[in-house]
């Protein structure tokens, strides 16, 4: 899983990302708050560390600018505002779970652990859009009675395009957020795989398609057939 640190304090900032690697997490940093909500509204993390008092945008501005913007990514807040008020204001913010510093490290892994469990839990069964229904916990996909199983990472990009329908997804985010930054791959794996989805969709006879935007991404698109005049 693939975390954002967003923190100004460098030093901690490197030292929770030695304990996340030591976890076994991927862990990406932002030192300031419009850094933080570009590379959070990515797509990519899975959970956010954030503290509140950053230079550029504080915390829980940022947090309320990704929740208006409809992601829903996990975030621990953690910051040494541990005022009541402050408590509040992160939390009806959109924050997950609220830790003050100083913290314990296993404390800190643990609140980590449990709001990416919940987050897990209230993933769809099925996704759909226009004719297709993705269906992660069985790797397949459909289209009225026409069914195909997907590889894994066939299921890892469908089912980014299908929670971002409407919006193209860069082929970097893609990248990083299937096979992270250690992998070693390149941007011709994405290409490759689109080819493998859109093969498939082909073979469903669906009216959805992968669309291509030179130098901005992939989405999914639905096709209708046109209206006479």
């Amino acid at each position: 899983m693939r975390i954002l640190i967003v923190e100004d304090e460098k030093r901690l900032a490197m030292t929770l990302k030695d304990l996340l690697d030591q976890s076994g997490y991927l862990a990406d940093m932002a030192f300031d708050g419009n850094d933080g909500l570009e590379l959070a509204k990515s797509g990519i993390y899975d959970g956010i560390i954030l503290d509140v008092m950053l230079p550029g945008m504080d915390g829980f501005h940022l947090l309320k600018r990704l929740r208006a913007a409809g992601n829903g990514t996990p975030v621990l807040v953690l910051t040494a505002k541990g005022d009541l008020k402050d408590r509040v204001t992160g939390l009806d913010a959109g924050a997950d779970y609220y830790l003050t510093k100083p913290f314990e490290n296993q404390e800190l892994l643990a609140c980590l652990r449990s709001i990416l469990r919940r987050q897990a839990a209230f993933v769809p069964e099925c996704l759909a859009f226009g004719d297709l229904i993705l269906s992660p916990a069985v790797t397949s996909l459909s289209c009225g009675e026409r069914e195909v199983t997907l590889s894994a990472r066939e299921l890892e990009l469908l089912t980014i395009l299908f929670k971002n329908t409407g919006q193209f997804i860069p082929k970097e985010t893609l990248l990083l957020k299937i096979w992270g930054y250690e992998a070693n791959v390149n941007a011709n794996s994405v290409e490759a795989y689109i080819s493998f989805i859109r093969k498939k969709l082909a073979l469903l006879g669906s009216s959805v398609t992968v669309k291509a935007a030179r130098g901005i991404g992939y989405r999914l698109e639905e096709t209708r057939p046109e209206v006479a005049p």
